[in-house]
């Protein structure tokens, strides 16, 4: 169903893993067709919003036409949110080992994985914002090194880390879900033209 549409956005990621993982969550029933594409785009300081926004912005002007980007953060309640949008950073000087020893000083262990999907329809357009959290703890790393800081994350409710439960699970609680989920209903909606749907358009906007 998701190629039988034609239309076609450009998802902006350099990495293979992420991109598959993406589709398998949207699965088939997602109105677009996403189109990887790894662009450059500087790297933004602020908050996790304003951060995702600049991105997809400059990302719609590069491609001239539709895109989602994707921003994930990593949040340490003890350490007031951070790493938070610099994950990527303090993963790649410290691997998920020193991500864990970042805690060692304190008692609260809590974390959350906060993950923004920001969509533009082309340049100068406004950005729409879906959003996931998965709330969980830092521990010592455990299970395979495939996928950045998932094994030093273990979801709530779970006695696994991200990196150690089988795919179809993570993928079924993960904030990169939660976010795809919000992501996949608003354009089941928009994407709905039946009469209901165009009045709910209406409605929305």
């Amino acid at each position: 169903m998701a190629a039988q549409s034609g239309r076609s956005v450009v998802f902006v990621t350099g990495n293979a893993k992420k991109l598959e993982e993406v589709i398998q969550i949207l699965g088939d029933t997602f109105p677009l067709k996403l189109v990887s594409k790894k662009i450059d785009l500087p790297e933004y300081q602020g908050e996790p919003d304003e951060i995702s926004i600049q991105k997809c912005k400059e990302a719609a002007r590069q491609v001239d036409g539709p895109v989602i980007v994707e921003d994930t953060c990593l949040c340490f309640k003890a350490l007031g949110g951070l790493p938070g949008p610099y994950i990527k950073w303090f993963l790649d000087k410290l691997k998920p080992e020193g991500l864990f020893k970042l805690l060692a000083g304190f008692e609260d262990k809590s974390a959350w994985a906060l993950c923004t999907f920001a969509f533009c329809p082309g340049k100068d357009e406004p950005v729409q914002l879906f959003r996931g959290k998965t709330e969980g703890h830092i521990v010592e790393p455990r299970g395979p090194r495939d996928f950045g800081w998932d094994p030093c994350f273990q979801p709530k409710g779970y006695d696994k880390t991200y990196a150690e439960l089988p795919k179809e699970v993570k993928n079924s609680i993960s904030h990169r879900y939660r976010a795809l989920a919000a992501m996949s209903e608003h354009f089941s909606q928009t994407n709905d033209t039946s009469p209901q749907g165009k009045k709910k358009k209406e409605q929305e906007d």
